[in-house]
């Protein structure tokens, strides 16, 4: 470390200016961090919410035609019930089984602003560092 020819008020003054100039980056850098995983979050939803409508419009007729089908090889005093009943409780256990699927993608770990958290981790090591001299 080179010796200065400042004095301790200069030195302070520059600590205090370079502590404030670190804190506006980790700041800006904490907002572009939120604001892309929160884009992250949002085309994540979109996207859920996209499939689910447009998948409801192509299952809705599958469904109708499955229910159909298995009226056909049910006893016709069961089939208007338990065939609506059948195809009905596979449809529910598909689609939860994709709104989980998609719900994993929006979890914490994914929305933890991980560049931030390391930078900030650096800088407290680094004054740390530079207190202990």
């Amino acid at each position: 470390m080179e010796k200065s020819d400042k004095s301790l008020p200069a030195l302070l003054g520059d600590l205090s200016r370079e502590t404030v100039d670190l804190m506006r980056r980790e700041i800006a850098l904490a907002r572009a961090e939120a604001s892309e995983k929160i884009g992250h979050a949002k085309a994540a939803a979109t996207s859920m919410g996209g499939g689910a409508i447009l998948a409801m419009a192509g299952v809705v007729v599958l469904l109708q035609a499955a229910v159909v089908a298995l009226a056909m090889v049910l006893p016709p005093d069961q089939a208007p019930w338990l065939a609506p009943l059948v195809v009905g409780i596979v449809a529910l256990l598909v689609g939860w089984a994709m709104l989980k699927g998609g719900s994993a993608k929006l979890d914490g770990e994914h929305l933890k602003p991980e560049r931030t958290l390391n930078s900030l981790r650096k800088d407290g090591a680094l004054i740390q560092q530079e207190a202990a001299r």
